[in-house]
């Protein structure tokens, strides 16, 4: 009988590390101010070991998060987030939350950049907000076929520093 309990705690870890590496190289370098967004919590209990240190017991989220990155790139904001799919033949669009596509319409309609990092068979591919929308709006299907994301999505070069170059990418699209 399969295990119908799904572990989700450590899922995207892995690209957000990689994504993490390459934005302390471009903060290192004077290209880009990028940061990870704090998850917002509400603290419910907590207990105070010593004067130096206190631990929080409990603690639930206070709002729906937006989206993972936000920062400044030759003065646009940009805002993105960081998606990994195991599936090989599509990428699931429930990976994405409603409040999170409504946030990425926003964005474009202020004049901000916003897009998707998604790390799918072993390929790193920046997929823009703009063909992200416009595959919601204009198809029934709860999942992105690959074969979408390779000819949409734009793939993002990894190296040493920074892991994955996806200011490189960006330039090639919107600069």
């Amino acid at each position: 009988m399969p295990n119908k309990f799904v572990n989700y705690k450590n899922r995207g870890m892995f690209l957000e590390h990689i994504i993490n590496d390459s934005n302390t190289y471009y903060l290192s370098k004077d290209i880009a101010v990028i940061y990870k967004k704090p998850t917002p919590i509400k603290v419910l209990n907590v207990s105070y070991r010593s004067k130096k240190t206190t631990l929080i017991d409990k603690a639930v989220f206070s709002e729906t998060s937006t989206l993972d990155y936000n920062g400044v790139y030759k003065a646009k904001y940009i805002e993105f987030d960081a998606k990994e799919s195991k599936s090989t033949t599509s990428f699931p669009l429930n990976n994405i939350k409603a409040h999170q596509i409504t946030h990425i319409r926003n964005i474009i309609n202020h004049g901000g950049i916003a897009f998707l990092i998604i790390f799918m068979n072993n390929k790193f591919f920046l997929f823009k907000g703009e063909d992200l929308l416009d595959f919601i709006e204009t198809n029934t299907r709860k999942s992105i076929p690959y074969e979408i994301i390779e000819k949409k999505g734009h793939i993002i070069k990894e190296g040493y520093l920074p892991r994955i170059d996806y200011i490189s990418t960006l330039n090639k699209i919107y600069f």
